[in-house]
């Protein structure tokens, strides 16, 4: 049962819900049903730092499944990244400068296939094409639709990022424009900085699910990614990595996945001052855990 709850967890991640996050720390502005050409409308929160000021102009993090960031008592498990409070605190501490969070809602029946990276999928063969899109979850299919993420990053940089810009007092340059997000969201910023190095100046990719899937046992589709990411990794000149994972449940199998694309990673010149990737024992594949440690990719990216 314990076991696949977990799988479940993993699939849906995030419920949709019509409830409005609530911060203590800072301010949240909520856009419903945020129109798209792109993809279906969404939910997305704009996290204000206490403090914000249109006299100022402020870094902007982007973060995928919105929903889990800030308000525990509106998810569906009860719990939340934290993402306000842990923002806050940091900023109080003077050990990150100020900056914006864009947390984007996802749809649960279209997460896999948005969150999936387009090109690295298109890469493999049309039979672990098909495994893939065959999976399935108590008789209902994880992908709905084909992998649609590369409309997905368009949504968000042709589309959102503009609105975000004209709406609030930004830094609109790579370098301070970052990405985050766990599991699939983790896939997914990785595969942003990658297609839009000019737009994103670095990721933080927690928990980052390697695999692909939850029940396939081939290597084709790490090794897709691998492969991807030794063609298309942008230059640490200009831009960070950070990666981190657990060592229980999910996390416990992502441990030689992740030493493999390190190394892929330092191949591209990348060093300690750009790349980080770090295990945390103990820390399972949870908002919780995510929470623990997120001061550390937030640290890195905006250190002061």
């Amino acid at each position: 049962m314990k076991k696949t709850m977990l799988i479940l967890a993993f699939l849906i991640h995030v419920v949709a819900t019509a409830q409005i996050a609530q911060v203590t720390n800072g301010a949240i502005k909520t856009f419903e049903n945020f129109p798209s050409d792109k993809v279906a409308p969404r939910n997305v929160a704009v996290w204000l730092p206490d403090g914000y000021s249109t006299a100022e102009k402020y870094p902007v993090l982007y973060m995928h499944d919105g929903q889990m960031l800030f308000d525990p008592s509106i998810t569906w498990n009860n719990q939340a990244w934290e993402a306000d409070a842990i923002a806050s605190k940091l900023m109080a501490q003077n050990k990150v400068q100020k900056f914006i969070i864009v947390g984007i809602y996802s749809i649960p029946e279209n997460r896999m296939a948005e969150y999936f990276p387009e090109k690295p999928f298109k890469s493999l063969s049309e039979t672990v094409q098909g495994e893939v899109y065959s999976q399935q979850m108590k008789g209902k299919n994880l992908f709905t639709m084909k992998v649609a993420s590369d409309n997905y990053l368009a949504f968000i940089v042709r589309e959102l990022k503009p609105f975000i810009d004209a709406t609030f007092s930004t830094k609109t340059d790579a370098a301070n424009t970052y990405m985050a997000g766990s599991s699939m969201g983790g896939l997914i910023s990785l595969y942003a900085v990658c297609e839009y190095p000019e737009v994103f100046g670095g990721a933080a990719c927690l928990s980052t699910h390697w695999p692909g899937t939850i029940t396939a046992s081939s290597d084709a589709l790490p090794k897709a990614f691998f492969d991807y990411m030794k063609a298309k990794l942008p230059s640490p000149k200009n831009h960070k990595l950070y990666f981190d994972y657990g060592t229980e449940t999910l996390d416990a199998g992502y441990a030689q996945l992740q030493k493999q694309a390190d190394v892929v990673i330092k191949a591209k010149g990348y060093t300690s001052n750009e790349f980080i990737s770090k295990e945390f024992p103990g820390h399972d594949h949870s908002e919780k855990s995510w929470s623990m440690r997120l001061h550390e990719p937030l640290t890195f990216l905006f250190g002061e």
